[in-house]
């Protein structure tokens, strides 16, 4: 049964799993960064560049059906706190690699290691907070997340010439052991956890999330539209900037800074507006919908300009992107209470998923279309992007399906 927190465990539970979040979404974003450094120290190409970028991606989303299971049998703090140990050593990793093999290895670890940082969360959140909260609070972590991608611009960029990559990265692993430590011996005892004995704890319960057809409407929005925005905003976006539009590494740094923050407020904002969206009759499907529109025409401009302007582009787009944050929540709450992690992390994987494709295949179009230093290859790629999106945005308004089980969030 879900047990409302008294408010100071309430706080003090949120901003544990935000810690992990910021780290998490941190460690996402900050390739966009230092990637000159790692070009210029491993002469990796765009399309390795994706790889190496996209194989916290890969390693994140091939253990989102196992962890779903360790969530529903051991319950959030305890995974969520060991597997951000994990992550603690791919960082120290990473810190010492001396080959491209080594960082892709290491990035793998990273991706595994905070695999559970905002699904951990998540989880408990349906069980200690009320249910008119829950996209709220998903919004919420999305700001920590939002803070974590800040934390790795402009602050990185000042780190750099001090500590170089690999110190970020040795400081992260530092952070991660504290927030790990906070997890497990601030949080109180573990959420309710189904009976070892319950069969509906097995691997089979997958068939009946993924054999959801309300499942696939949302998730073949989160696997390309959803996707592709993190996958640009954890790599892409900062050779846009210095290849397509021209800037210089501080300028590019200061932009993603800006672009950070005002994701951060969106997230903040929505997180406000979402009871009175759904006070004035405005279905999560119609939030996600018109948001979806509006980064496709957004992506659509973005391929097409250039000028002094055009990075602006990128932070409205960061704004529309905002409305993905409802999905998640939404179709896994249509979901059986025993089925929550397995219902998250099988959502996250489709995400994840797509973030991999997405990071890596975008790398390979760029050459394909144009070669390391040709701004139309980045166009072009750019221009294919928005026509595959716009498929899924066509499956998501025109196809009726409805949910099994209404979800207490519309």
């Amino acid at each position: 049964m879900s047990a409302v927190l008294a408010a100071p465990a309430a706080i003090r539970v949120f901003l544990a799993f935000a810690s992990g979040y910021f780290m998490s979404y941190g460690l996402r974003s900050v390739n966009a960064v230092i990637a000159p450094e790692l070009i210029a120290e491993f002469g990796l190409t765009n399309a390795q560049l994706g790889s190496l970028s996209s194989a916290y991606f890969l390693a994140f989303a091939s253990v989102q059906m196992p962890l779903g299971v360790l969530l529903d049998r051991f319950g959030s703090r305890r995974v969520d706190a060991t597997l951000l140990l994990v992550a603690a050593g791919g960082c120290l990793l990473f810190a010492g690699a001396r080959s491209a093999s080594m960082l892709w290895i290491s990035r793998a670890l990273i991706g595994i290691g905070v695999s559970a940082a905002l699904m951990a969360s998540l989880r408990a959140f349906r069980f200690w907070y009320a249910p008119g909260r829950q996209q709220q609070l998903t919004a919420w972590m999305l700001v920590a997340g939002a803070l974590g991608a800040l934390a790795t611009t402009v602050p990185v960029q000042m780190a750099l010439p001090a500590i170089g990559w690999r110190g970020v990265f040795a400081v992260a692993a530092l952070l991660l052991v504290a927030t790990s430590a906070a997890i497990f011996f601030l949080l109180p005892p573990d959420e309710p956890i189904p009976a070892r004995h319950d069969t509906e704890s097995s691997w089979s319960v997958y068939r009946q999330v993924f054999s959801d057809r309300y499942f696939w409407r949302f998730g073949v929005v989160s696997l390309t539209v959803q996707a592709s925005f993190v996958a640009f905003q954890g790599l892409w976006i900062g050779p846009w900037l210095r290849r397509v539009l021209g800037m210089e590494a501080d300028a590019a740094a200061q932009v993603l800074f800006v672009f950070n923050l005002v994701l951060m407020f969106g997230y903040l904002g929505l997180g406000l507006a979402v009871p009175h969206f759904m006070r004035r009759g405005w279905s999560t499907l119609r939030v996600v919908a018109t948001g979806t529109a509006t980064m496709l025409a957004l992506e659509l401009v973005i391929a097409l300009s250039s000028g002094a302007w055009a990075w602006m582009l990128w932070i409205a787009l960061a704004v529309a992107t905002t409305c993905h944050t409802l999905s998640q929540t939404h179709v896994s709450l249509s979901f059986p209470e025993r089925l929550t992690g397995r219902a998250f992390t099988a959502y996250n994987l489709l995400t994840m998923s797509g973030m991999f494709i997405a990071q890596w295949l975008f790398g390979v179009a760029v050459d394909r279309f144009g070669g390391e230093h040709d701004p139309q290859g980045f166009r072009s790629a750019m221009l294919l992007w928005v026509a595959m999106q716009a498929c899924a945005l066509a499956v998501l308004v025109f196809w009726k399906v409805q949910p099994r089980r209404p979800s207490p969030v519309r």
